[in-house]
């Protein structure tokens, strides 16, 4: 994709994200994608973003902002953290290279998104931690070891019990016990 189709696309972003409040938009394969957001989605981000503030220092979660990651592919983790000189720039897109963490709160549009698309994407960047918090599941997956192909390292955390990530700049625990549950909506297995 040129330079310019890039500058037009990510255009559209800004005026679709203003048009429609509500809709979580990024581009995927070089297709625009809107998701809708749940009240869920919004409490399970705003409880994942309290406990990795409390790594202090010098890193910070972001949410929904803009990461490049070629041409074809602008996403928008639910959460990143990154380093805190970069957050406090306060830009509109950033490169994926500065993050340590990336963190989906999955979506009933955005299963195969959170478990397919971006663990390769995200793996190919090299973000050495992605975690999939699924409130339709009631657990969280954590990915580790990033390769060509996708994670390599992965293990299932049932809500109830700690997420505990080593990064490089600190551990952090993330407690699931008082994260929303959705049992009532049904989306299809990200195992497709």
């Amino acid at each position: 994709m040129m330079s310019s189709e890039t500058d037009r696309l990510h255009s559209q972003l800004s005026r679709l994200e203003d048009r429609f409040p509500g809709y979580r938009t990024e581009i995927v394969g070089g297709n625009i994608m809107m998701s809708p957001v749940r009240p869920f989605h919004g409490e399970t981000i705003f409880q994942i973003q309290a406990a990795l503030r409390q790594l202090g220092g010098e890193w910070r979660p972001v949410s929904d902002v803009t990461f490049v990651f070629g041409d074809d592919d602008e996403l928008c983790p639910d959460l990143a953290l990154v380093p805190r000189v970069e957050a406090d720039r306060n830009l509109s897109a950033y490169s994926p290279d500065l993050i340590e963490l990336a963190v989906e709160v999955v979506s009933p549009s955005s299963v195969r998104h959170d478990y397919v698309v971006k663990d390769r994407l995200y793996a190919q960047r090299g973000i050495a931690h992605y975690l999939i918090f699924d409130p339709y599941q009631a657990e969280c997956t954590m990915l580790w070891h990033p390769g060509p192909d996708g994670y390599r390292g992965r293990d299932v955390v049932p809500y109830g019990k700690p997420v505990e990530v080593a990064l490089e700049i600190g551990r952090a625990k993330i407690e699931t016990d008082e994260l929303p549950i959705d049992r009532e909506t049904r989306i299809q297995r990200r195992d497709m």
